[in-house]
């Protein structure tokens, strides 16, 4: 609001600025319309959000969104418990996935859940950009992800899904991490051709099988030979990660690397 309020032109023809009552007048307006658009209080504690850009959720409960520093494979990315330095899992090293990194910014519980929550299914859209900032912070000094990276691609929904949901979340944080880190974002290359069932309630074989052949790459030319970094919100069992990616190596793709904002 106040950027838009800094834009305004000098009144037409005289050069002066507009008046302040005016200007008060027009602040107040704006206050109004954006308390009509977003919620006035934290969807998460219920405390009044008032300070400058707080927006479906307050600041103090963004704060405590905090990464996970634990030791993690170094391949797929899933956290260890407990200490110790980070190396290969038993089932990387039984047998690679198709992406050659993974990392997450954190577990996929506590705050970290109700935010996704609420970036995922309530609408709530402008959270992606928050959530992107604190994985670019977080990890974005991890030459090993993004070195070399050519291009930035989001885990698609289906059109179906996409229509009822209004917008894809992997892609709002794909775009955002893009601009973060001044790479290509490809966000309709690749895409989810079937409308397989949720994977929510699925174990991990069945998540599997869930996923197997969903996914297509449109214009295969634009990722042959490019190493990709692949986006979504959670990281479960790795099944959807693992087949989006084995589909970009398919169309060509030179490498694939994958990061989460969440880990279940």
């Amino acid at each position: 609001m106040d950027a838009l309020l800094h834009r305004l032109p000098a009144k037409a023809g005289t050069g002066e600025s507009l008046k302040p009552g005016f200007v008060r007048r027009l602040a107040g307006w704006l206050k109004l319309a954006d308390l009509l658009v977003y919620p006035s209080f934290c969807e998460i504690c219920g405390s009044f959000l008032e300070k400058p850009g707080e927006k479906v959720i307050c600041r103090k409960c963004l704060n405590q969104l905090r990464p996970n520093l634990s030791a993690h494979c170094d391949v797929c990315g899933r956290f260890f418990e407990g200490a110790g330095e980070s190396h290969l899992c038993g089932a990387c090293l039984r047998r690679r996935p198709p992406f050659s990194r993974h990392r997450s910014f954190t577990r996929h519980d506590g705050k970290a859940r109700e935010v996704v929550l609420l970036f995922k299914y309530r609408g709530n859209e402008i959270l992606g950009k928050h959530l992107a900032g604190l994985i670019a912070a977080a990890l974005g000094g991890e030459d090993d992800l993004w070195d070399g990276v050519d291009a930035v691609i989001p885990v698609p929904l289906h059109p179906e899904k996409l229509r009822k949901r209004g917008y894809n979340q992997a892609a709002v944080l794909a775009r955002q991490l893009a601009g973060l880190k001044g790479l290509p974002f490809l966000g309709n290359r690749l895409i989810k051709a079937r409308n397989n069932p949720a994977q929510t309630s699925l174990d991990a074989a069945d998540r599997q099988a869930n996923v197997r052949g969903a996914y297509l790459v449109r214009r295969a030319e634009s990722v042959k030979g490019r190493t990709v970094l692949l986006v979504d919100d959670v990281f479960t069992t790795g099944a959807t990660i693992g087949e989006c990616s084995r589909t970009l190596v398919r169309a060509g793709a030179r490498e694939v690397r994958a990061v989460t904002f969440a880990q279940a």
